[in-house]
């Protein structure tokens, strides 16, 4: 799928990997809903991105919010071809920590946003996209999802996180295989360590750890890197039912 003239909402779009992939494809000819639950960096991001964007603000979580916002798509855009979902919600606890056990609201809401956002955002996604004239090979839509590396590699800490992640990553290949079937296609991009806002704000100490642990390059990723290879899976038809892992050769420790 080209991405000019095409129109893609993009979850968590107003900071971090969602922003970074909504300037990539608008700078690409395409146009985007930038959903987010923060008003103030969604509509800024929408602004700066000019004609070709329009703001959303999204709860993942929320059937009405996502409905809302693909309602905009195809309202201003005329057309609906397309989800970055990039929603979601970091949470660091120890199984038994000093305090006691792991938070059970804290777990649940990490797998609320993460796993059942993500699964959310695609079923609503995809009643619109089944609804599209096929193109090249049947083509109606594609599905894009962010798993992390959490999800192979969890490190202590991290039950949560990398169990909501796990789950993104295991339910792409059941949708692709279901959804093949009405030409949409179902992609997950799991990646490593990335300049984002919540590691922005992590100790250095923690980020240098982070640092060595990366073969090449030794460094954090770039969202406009993480953008590059959504549009190349958007492009690519070839690419359904898969993981890709974005991280550098990173294998994380347990800590």
């Amino acid at each position: 799928m080209e991405l000019q003239d095409r129109t893609f909402l993009i979850t968590g779009g107003g900071s971090g990997l969602g922003a970074g992939c909504a300037r990539h494809f608008v700078a690409q000819g395409a146009s985007v809903v930038v959903a987010d639950m923060n008003a103030a960096a969604g509509t800024a991001l929408a602004a700066e991105l000019g004609e070709r964007a329009a703001f959303a603000p999204c709860d993942v979580t929320s059937s009405q919010d996502v409905e809302q916002a693909l309602a905009l798509a195809t309202g201003q855009f005329g057309r609906f071809d397309g989800v970055i979902q990039c929603a979601g919600i970091l949470a660091a606890a120890r199984v038994l920590g000093r305090r006691g056990p792991h938070d059970l609201e804290l777990f649940a809401r990490v797998v609320q946003v993460n796993l059942i956002g993500t699964f959310n955002v695609l079923r609503l996604a995809a009643a619109v996209l089944a609804q599209n004239e096929p193109g090249p090979d049947g083509e109606r839509g594609v599905i894009v999802n962010t798993a992390s590396i959490a999800a192979f590699e969890g490190q202590i800490g991290q039950t949560a996180y990398a169990a909501s992640k796990a789950g993104v990553a295991a339910l792409t290949l059941p949708a692709a295989r279901e959804l093949g079937r009405s030409g949409i296609r179902v992609i997950c991009i799991a990646p490593g360590v990335f300049e984002t806002p919540m590691m922005a704000q992590a100790p250095d100490e923690l980020r240098s750890s982070l640092t060595r642990q990366i073969p090449f390059p030794a460094r954090f990723g770039e969202p406009s890197e993480f953008a590059a290879l959504a549009e190349h899976v958007v492009r690519n038809r070839m690419l359904n039912g898969c993981v890709i892992r974005l991280d550098g050769a990173v294998r994380m420790g347990a800590q």
